[in-house]
C-alpha cells in the first residue's frame, strides 16, 4: 500500500485507476466543485481561521475563492487555474431597482434580486432575434482567445502548483461548454426548438462557439507546457430525469463538436491531459459517448438523479471514467441532513466509488449557500475515516 504520496502523485494515481494511499480531496479545485462566499465564511468562522473579505472566483455562482489556510487545514488536493477577463474589461454590476444587473463577455445578461439574493440568473439572450447563420455573426460578440492579457499569471502559478506545491489543479475553460453557451445566447427554448426546426442557425452557432474554443485550448495550453494534468469542460445535457436532449438529436449536432474539441485539446496539450466533463443530471444515457469523444473524469455524478446509483455506476463504467464528485448528494443530504445522516451518506459513496482508484472526492457540484458549516466538517470527518486505501 502506498504511504505519503503529493496530492500531485495521489490525482495521477487516481486517474490511472490505482489505488494510492487516500481518495483525492477536492474542495474548491473549480467553479463545479466550490462552496458558496456564505458558506464559505461560516466555516472559515467554525473552523476559527482568520475572518477574511472573500475573493469571487465566479461572480454569477457567488462562488469564493478557497483560501491557502482553509485548503491547508482540510488537506485539499487540488486547486484550480482559470483565466481572466481581458484589461478593462469585467462584470460591471449596474443597479436596476430592485435587482442587481450585469452583462458577461457573450452579451448574456444577468439579475440577481438585491434582497436575499444568492445567484445571478439569465435575463437576457443576445442571439433571441436571431434566424439565420448570418444573424449570428451580426447579434454576438464573441470574446476574442488572442486578447493575451486573460491568461496573465497563468503559466506562473501552474509551474507553482505543480512543481512546488506538488498539487494538481484544474485548467478552466474560457466560458461554459459548446451546447450550454448556444442555449444561453439563443435562449434555452428557442434554442431547443432550433435543433430540431432551424437546424442551420443551430449549428452556425454551435461551429461558431467551437471555433472559439479550439483556439483558447491552443493559446492555454502552450502558455502552461507540461504543467497541467486535468482540464475542465462543461455542458448540462440532462434533467434529474433524464436527457434533456435525446441521445439520438445529441449525436447527431452535439458529439461531433464535442469530440472535434476533445481531441484538439489532447493534440495540442504537450504531455497527456484528462478530459474533465461537467454534466448535472440523469446523463446514464450519455456516458458511452462521452467515454467514445474523449472523456475521462466525470463530474458532478449527481447520484439522487435517475439511474445514477453509484454502485452501478461504478460496476458499468468505473474501469473507463473517474468519478469526481459524487461524494455528497447537495440537494438535501448536505444542507439539511444531520451531521450523521451526512457521515452515513459519505460513507456509502466512498465505498462504492473508491475501489481500484478512478475516484476523486467532492460533493456533487457546489457547496450551497445554506450549507451549515457542521455538516460540511461531518463530511470532512467521515471522508478522512474512510478514504485510506
Amino acid at each position: 500500500m502506498a504511504r505519503g504520496l503529493t496530492s500531485l502523485e495521489r490525482v495521477r494515481a487516481a486517474l490511472e485507476h490505482r489505488e494510492g494511499d487516500r481518495v483525492p480531496l477536492d474542495i474548491g479545485g473549480c467553479i463545479l466543485t466550490g462552496i458558496h462566499e456564505r458558506a464559505y465564511v461560516r466555516l472559515r468562522r467554525y473552523l476559527g481561521l482568520p475572518e477574511v473579505v472573500p475573493v469571487i472566483e465566479d461572480r454569477i455562482q457567488g462562488l469564493a475563492r478557497v483560501d491557502a489556510d482553509l485548503r491547508q487545514r482540510l488537506e485539499v488536493d487540488v486547486l484550480g487555474l482559470n483565466p481572466g477577463l481581458p484589461e478593462g474589461q469585467g462584470f460591471e454590476i449596474e443597479d436596476i431597482g430592485d435587482y442587481e444587473k450585469l452583462v458577461d463577455e457573450w452579451g448574456i445578461e444577468w439579475h440577481r434580486p438585491k434582497r436575499h439574493g444568492l445567484y445571478f440568473d439569465m435575463r437576457g439572450h443576445p442571439l433571441a432575434s436571431a434566424r439565420s447563420a448570418a444573424d449570428v455573426e451580426r447579434l454576438l460578440r464573441f470574446p476574442d482567445p488572442e486578447q493575451r492579457s486573460r491568461y496573465r499569471g497563468m503559466a506562473e502559478a501552474a509551474r507553482h502548483a505543480m512543481r512546488v506545491e506538488h498539487k494538481a489543479y484544474i485548467l478552466g475553460r474560457n466560458a461554459p461548454g459548446i451546447f450550454e453557451i448556444a442555449l444561453w445566447t439563443r435562449g434555452v427554448e428557442a434554442f431547443l426548438s432550433d435543433m430540431l426546426t432551424n437546424p442551420a442557425l443551430a449549428e452556425a452557432i454551435l461551429d461558431r462557439v467551437t471555433a472559439v474554443k479550439l483556439r483558447y485550448w491552443e493559446i492555454i495550453l502552450e502558455l502552461v507546457g507540461q504543467d497541467v494534468l486535468v482540464v475542465s469542460e462543461a455542458d448540462d445535457l440532462a434533467t434529474q430525469l433524464g436527457p434533456l436532449i435525446s441521445p439520438a438529436l445529441y449525436r447527431k449536432l452535439i458529439k461531433p463538436r464535442h469530440e472535434r474539441l476533445f481531441r484538439h485539446i489532447k493534440q495540442v496539450a504537450r504531455t497527456r491531459v484528462w478530459i474533465f466533463y461537467h454534466s448535472c443530471g440523469a446523463l446514464r444515457a450519455f456516458i458511452p459517448d462521452l467515454i467514445e469523444v474523449g472523456v475521462d473524469i466525470l463530474n458532478p455524478v449527481q447520484v439522487s438523479a435517475r439511474g445514477m446509483d453509484s454502485a452501478a455506476l461504478k460496476q458499468d463504467f468505473g474501469s473507463q471514467v473517474t468519478f469526481w464528485g459524487g461524494g455528497v448528494d447537495t440537494q438535501q443530504v448536505l444542507p439539511r441532513g444531520t451531521p450523521q445522516q451526512v457521515k452515513d451518506e459519505v460513507r456509502r459513496r466512498v465505498q462504492d466509488f473508491a475501489p481500484g482508484g478512478g475516484f476523486v472526492f467532492a460533493a456533487v457540484h457546489n457547496i450551497q449557500a445554506d450549507v451549515p458549516p457542521e455538516n460540511i466538517m461531518a463530511m470532512w470527518e467521515a471522508y478522512r475515516e474512510c478514504a485510506h486505501y
